[in-house]
C-alpha cells in the first residue's frame, strides 16, 4: 500500500515539474523563497502512514508529527498559475495521510487571487487552484467526499497592498478543516 501512495505522488510530482518547465510567459513567478520567513512552505519527508495521528490543534488543524506544531494550510501559487508548486508536495502529503487515517474528518480548499484580472477571470483561476489540492489529494488516496473547495477570487485578500509582495501572498489556497 505505501507503494501505491508514492508511485502516485512521483505520477503527480512528475507532471507538475513538465507542465512548470513547458510553460513561459516571460514573467517571472514569485518564488516561495521571496516569501516571509513565516510563511514559507512547510517542507519535510513525508511521515509514514503510522505517524499521522489524529492530533488536532484547537482549531481542528493537524498536528505535524515531526515538529509538534500544525501543519502550514496555505499553499502559494505562481502568477496567473494554478500548477501545484513541487515544494508543496510534502505538505501536501502531510495532509493527504491525516485525512485518510481521519476518514471523518473533512477539509474545504479555499482557493483565492491576486487583485489583477476580471472579477469572472479571478473567480474560474481560484477554482483551479483549489481543484488542483483536491486532485492532488485525490490521487494520494483521500476519500472524494472528504474534500470540498470553493473560490474567493480576489474577494477576500491576505494582503490589502497593491504591490508584487501582497500580491504572492493573495495568490493561495488555503486548507480549512471542519470540525
Amino acid at each position: 500500500m505505501q507503494h501505491h501512495w508514492l508511485r502516485n505522488l512521483a505520477a503527480v510530482a512528475f507532471v507538475g515539474l513538465v507542465l512548470v518547465g513547458c510553460s513561459s510567459t516571460g514573467k517571472k513567478a514569485q518564488t516561495p523563497g521571496s516569501l516571509p520567513a513565516d510563511e514559507q512552505p512547510s517542507v519535510t519527508a513525508p511521515p509514514s502512514e503510522g505517524e499521522i495521528s489524529r492530533s488536532v490543534d484547537a482549531e481542528g488543524n493537524p498536528i505535524n508529527p515531526q515538529t509538534g506544531m500544525p501543519l502550514g494550510r496555505i499553499i502559494y501559487f505562481g502568477y496567473d498559475k494554478a500548477v501545484l508548486p513541487p515544494e508543496s508536495l510534502p505538505l501536501l502529503e502531510l495532509h493527504a495521510a491525516f485525512l485518510r487515517n481521519n476518514p471523518d474528518r473533512r477539509v474545504l480548499i479555499e482557493g483565492n487571487t491576486d487583485e489583477r484580472g476580471t472579477r469572472e477571470y479571478n473567480l474560474a483561476l481560484g477554482e483551479r487552484r483549489s481543484d488542483a489540492v483536491r486532485t492532488f489529494l485525490v490521487s494520494t488516496g483521500v476519500r472524494r467526499s472528504q474534500v470540498d473547495t470553493v473560490s474567493y477570487g480576489e474577494e477576500r485578500p491576505a494582503d490589502a497592498g497593491h504591490d508584487e509582495a501582497a500580491w504572492a501572498k493573495n495568490r493561495r489556497a488555503v486548507l480549512v478543516y471542519q470540525l
